[in-house]
């Protein structure tokens, strides 16, 4: 399924998370950026005075920053919302695979009366961060064409559809994400350890040529800092943990997809599978928020 098959509050929550994730992280490479540049100042290389005053406005942007960071608090927003459209997401393949409490009905008005009902108690039970995400969404349909051709499939072909479009696509995600999250922790480590290389080498240099003056020794020191803040804030080797354990799940789950043939053994892999993908997230969105 494209995005815009989904709910409206799923669209509009996805992209909020999107947008909340890229304010927090430029507000914290911005942090950084100000005080590389300060560090870079405060070698002596520049002692013309106009410095002093670049140097003031490099603090207050950098103050500026940490205080719209600290007050604002954007990655809340983005875990939060990320929660939202997650919630929003496994809902809606429930209600599509005919999963409980989703079930086959004679009249086709009283899941999706059912669909409407949990997508109000999901906006309800996130209303701080709703209020925050754009409004145009109430405006959109919330149980699209696509849902319902879906709904209306035979069990054999929604069976596929969901072994294809959900469970594959997520295993893959979360593969893809595994090993993306490993290569730049050791991108990271390697700058990390190799910014202090470079600090004890440029301490033995002054130690052995006093004459010269000056050592750039601050800026690799406050690089060093960052590489390993960065680290700590993107939980690279946390993620890489998370996601492959998910991976795995997904593919001990696959074959009892696979297997379904009845109505309710669907409706049991589904959410199982479904409670396995939202495991992880919601794991991860309780650790970010303590």
């Amino acid at each position: 399924m494209q995005n815009s098959d989904y709910p409206a509050l799923y669209i509009s929550a996805d992209s909020a998370s999107n947008n909340f994730q890229k304010r927090y992280l430029f507000l914290i490479k911005l942090e950084y950026l100000m005080l590389m540049i300060a560090s870079i100042l405060s070698v002596g290389y520049f002692e013309h005075q106009n410095f002093y005053l670049l140097y003031a406005i490099i603090f207050v942007v950098s103050l500026a920053a940490f205080g719209f960071r600290a007050l604002s608090k954007p990655e809340q927003d983005w875990y939060k919302s990320r929660a939202l459209a997650e919630s929003v997401k496994t809902l809606t393949w429930r209600y599509i695979m005919r999963a409980d409490p989703f079930e086959n009905s004679m009249d086709a008005s009283v899941p999706r009366k059912e669909f409407r009902d949990h997508l109000h108690e999901i906006f309800r039970a996130n209303q701080d961060v709703a209020k925050k995400i754009d409004n145009e969404w109430s405006a959109e349909d919330q149980i699209t064409k696509v849902m319902d051709n879906f709904r209306k499939m035979p069990l054999l072909e929604r069976v596929q559809k969901y072994r294809t479009d959900r469970v594959i696509e997520q295993r893959d995600w979360y593969r893809s994400k595994s090993k993306y999250n490993q290569e730049k922790a050791k991108i990271w480590i390697i700058a990390g350890l190799g910014a202090y290389a470079i600090a004890i080498i440029l301490v033995l240099c002054r130690i052995a040529y006093p004459q010269f003056q000056p050592w750039p020794i601050e800026p690799v020191i406050v690089f060093a800092s960052s590489a390993i803040g960065w680290m700590q804030i993107k939980k690279y080797n946390e993620l890489v943990a998370a996601y492959t354990v998910t991976a795995h799940e997904i593919g001990l789950i696959s074959p009892k997809i696979d297997a379904a043939i009845e109505e309710e053994e669907l409706s049991e892999a589904v959410n199982e599978a479904e409670l396995a993908f939202s495991r992880e997230h919601t794991l991860w969105i309780a650790r970010k928020t303590d």
